[in-house]
């Protein structure tokens, strides 16, 4: 599908009628009660999907025909009383993770096979029931937060389409805010699932390291990456969650299992919530954008007024950066060194490579050795027993600026492009570095009507925790009801 010429109309809706396509837990309920049919489902995401091509850009490639038969088959087995999780749901999946006969792209141009098994993640979500419509864009290799390339051209976002809206899972934020499908899997290596979900109004979940399989990958992008949902609400981000959650056999990662959509339910308790706008060190040093502060504080201040005990806070973060860097550079060299045409890589992405190439080996041996000092310091945060000040949860904005028009990183070297990515997303990457989960969740609007988003973190293993407290800020502040403006005036595509 091609981009095409950007027709900005920005701005928060009022509250709609519920004439918009359904969320991932309505979506499986009307299914579930014989109020609507998959066919009929899965037919409409289709619809919608390929009258969006021309502005949004959100797929790389439909299933089409695959996906009706599946969705015909699903109508038999409800109709013979089976029940899954997402029996009959239209959902779709980033563009690097394997589904059965698909080229695995992940951004990039050029001939690729196609995948010969699913991923376990994909495995997992069939097994559920879900219908997979179709592979959504990626920047190249997940690089940037942004989602444009030679490959696809631009993908825009649905609340303004002269904005990226972000990346690297644009392509899933922008599906799912703009109503294509109820829900997405992104994947997350420096903030991938959670800067765009900050940028389109979503929640985004960042799970624990090994909580949802990265197979066939066994540690991607050297322990950085991990898969998650991307959805409008927290009951569908966590359903989600919960649908491709598990191991492959082959896992190092295997963390306890936990049931997101049950802690969706729960109340939090009080928490001690430490509230910190200033950002990791980084080469930037740029404050974070003065609506970005607004829309941060009062999120703050509305968990104040629930009932939590909310304080500044500073993290002793470290130069955390020194471990991530070999990480990141290594893990696109390994990926970028199994393309068949290297030569159509971006120059960026083959800078990128160079550096991973020189910084393999010992040096990323010993930033991931790292890890278990960088845990016991910044866990620190959340232990009284390490002499820390036990805190709950830690609250921080998702990106330090509002979204940048597509285009702004046209023409930049690979060096300038990594400064203006960490001016721009400062505070997510450390969580890749740590493994540990985090959920954006949206903050409101910049006054010209471009989301913002914010971050909650939490120590290992945290995400039941960091879904009830998303799920009560939910039923406060209530962000489900704003839509953007092209669904909110005629009720979809």
């Amino acid at each position: 599908m091609s981009s095409a010429d950007p027709t900005e109309r920005p701005g928060p809706a009022r509250p709609t009628e519920p004439a918009v396509p359904a969320g991932l837990v309505d979506c499986a309920r009307e299914l579930a009660e014989g109020r609507t049919t998959s066919s009929r489902t899965v037919a409409a995401a289709l619809a919608r999907i390929e009258a969006s091509g021309g502005t949004l850009n959100a797929f790389r490639h439909l299933r089409t025909e695959a996906a009706l038969a599946e969705a015909a088959e699903a109508d038999r087995r409800l109709d013979a009383g089976e029940r899954l999780p997402l029996l009959g749901v239209p959902v779709a999946v980033k563009d690097d993770t394997d589904v059965a006969g698909m080229p695995t792209y992940f951004g990039c141009d050029g001939v690729l096979p196609p995948a010969t098994a699913d991923s376990e993640a994909v495995r997992r979500l069939r097994a559920a029931g879900a219908v997979v419509v179709g592979k959504t864009n990626s920047c190249e290799l997940g690089q940037w937060a942004f989602t444009e390339g030679p490959a696809f051209g631009a993908t825009r976002n649905p609340w303004s389409t002269a904005h990226t809206p972000g990346g690297s899972s644009g392509g899933s934020a922008a599906a799912v805010a703009a109503g294509l499908v109820p829900a997405a899997l992104g994947s997350d290596g420096a903030g991938s699932i959670r800067i765009p979900a900050a940028w389109t109004h979503l929640v985004g979940i960042k799970p624990q390291r090994g909580r949802i399989s990265v197979h066939p990958h066994s540690d991607a992008f050297q322990g950085l990456t991990v898969n998650g949902p991307l959805a409008r609400t927290v009951a569908d981000a966590a359903l989600l969650l919960d649908a491709a959650a598990g191991p492959h056999p082959g896992d190092p990662h295997r963390p306890p299992a936990v049931d997101a959509s049950a802690a969706a339910r729960r109340d939090p308790g009080r928490l001690r919530i430490g509230l910190s706008l200033r950002p990791p060190l980084t080469l930037t040093r740029n404050a974070p954008h003065p609506e970005v502060v607004r829309a941060v504080t009062e999120l703050a201040e509305a968990l104040a007024r629930l009932g939590h005990h909310v304080e500044e806070a500073r993290p002793r973060y470290g130069l955390i950066g020194l471990s991530f860097v070999p990480r990141a550079t290594a893990g696109i060299a390994e990926l970028a060194a199994l393309h068949p045409e290297p030569g159509l890589l971006d120059p960026r992405t083959r800078s990128a490579l160079r550096t991973g190439t020189r910084l393999g080996g010992r040096v990323v041996r010993a930033a991931r050795a790292r890890e278990v000092r960088q845990h016991a310091r910044i866990g620190a945060f959340f232990d009284t027993a390490r002499g820390g000040p036990g805190y709950d949860v830690l609250l921080t904005p998702t990106t330090a600026a509002p979204p940048p028009r597509v285009g702004a990183f046209d023409h930049l070297s690979a060096w300038r492009t990594d400064l203006a990515m960490t001016s721009a997303c400062p505070y997510a990457w450390p969580w890749n570095v740590l493994g540990w989960p985090g959920v954006n969740i949206p903050a409101g609007f910049t006054r010209d009507g471009l989301p913002l988003g914010a971050q909650l973190l939490g120590p290992s293993r945290s995400e039941a925790l960091l879904v009830s407290l998303a799920a009560q800020l939910e039923a406060d502040r209530r962000w489900y009801e704003h839509r953007p403006p092209e669904l909110s005036t005629d009720g979809g595509r």
